[in-house]
């Protein structure tokens, strides 16, 4: 069992940046390959990004390329979400998620462990 304890939404502004963490229970941590997800208000659930076990590949929607940054530390028990040059259009609600399998199939959301969220607000 693994648990998940995202930390670190809040309000910004357009172009502000925040970093999310994601705190995980349990020693197995570094057995899990770790996404990003997001729910915007109205909207189904959609993929940010992922990461490998040893957090050496890293995977990202596009809209987020080159903006947002995920990395981990295992000896902290711990991923990582930097958002840089936020927009309006990044509100949501922003979730992680540990899966078992690899970290390129992170994106199909089919993942073992999910957190309860973070609220992430950008105004315009």
């Amino acid at each position: 069992q693994v648990q998940l304890v995202e930390s670190g939404g809040g309000l910004v502004q357009a172009g502000d940046s925040l970093r999310l963490s994601c705190a995980a229970s349990g020693r197995t941590f570094s057995s899990y390959a770790m996404g990003w997800f997001r729910r915007a208000p109205g909207k189904e659930r959609m993929f940010v990004g992922a990461i490998s076990r040893s957090g050496g590949t890293t995977y990202y929607t596009d809209s987020v390329k080159g903006r947002f940054t995920i990395s981990r530390d295992n000896t902290k028990n711990t991923v990582y979400l930097q958002m840089n040059s936020m927009k309006p259009e990044d509100t949501a609600v922003y979730y992680c998620a540990a899966s078992s399998g690899a970290a390129y199939q992170v994106n199909t959301g089919n993942c073992d462990y999910w957190g309860q969220g973070t609220q992430v607000t950008v105004s315009s």
